[in-house]
């Protein structure tokens, strides 16, 4: 089942499709999937006008879509159609920037193997998990932009 989201995932399409019903403002602002498998993902946001502020840079809160985006699809492939389902959700934000976001954004999170533990704690238990992942935001010349810490929660859903 995991492979079967990172098929969707990893095909350019397929998941502008996925955004689009599930994500309308994700599809809008243009991100864009570069890698996703289990261990890591990389997503990509580029500076438009849809994406923009007033100050001829990224908007922080497209930013942060695109950073979400990085760490909550290592979270998907793990739970995409898992029996029984597990429900995830973010419970915790915080940003830290370090220059100005121009040009492609690329938003990578490596934290797979810390998902795989908190989803598993989470089946195996009654009670919500919680996990806090890192995603890293650079820029085409690999200068740290930004970096996000999302603290996902999970929990197993009842039959």
């Amino acid at each position: 089942m995991q492979n079967e989201f990172l098929k969707i995932a990893n095909d350019p399409l397929r998941f502008r499709f996925y955004m689009l019903l599930k994500l309308p403002a994700a599809f809008l602002s243009g991100l864009r999937v570069k890698k996703a498998t289990l261990e890591a993902t990389t997503v990509c946001l580029s500076f438009h006008w849809l994406s923009q502020n007033p100050f001829r840079s990224i908007y922080f809160a497209s930013l942060a879509m695109a950073a979400e985006m990085s760490t909550g699809l290592l979270a998907m492939a793990r739970i995409y159609k898992k029996k029984p389902a597990v429900s995830m959700l973010v419970v915790s934000m915080e940003a830290k920037f370090f220059k100005k976001a121009t040009g492609t954004i690329y938003f990578s999170c490596q934290d797979g193997s810390l998902f795989e533990a908190a989803i598993q704690k989470a089946m195996d238990s009654e009670e919500s998990t919680t996990l806090t992942a890192t995603a890293n935001g650079t820029n085409k010349l690999g200068e740290l932009v930004a970096q996000f810490y999302f603290t996902w929660s999970f929990k197993r859903k009842n039959k």
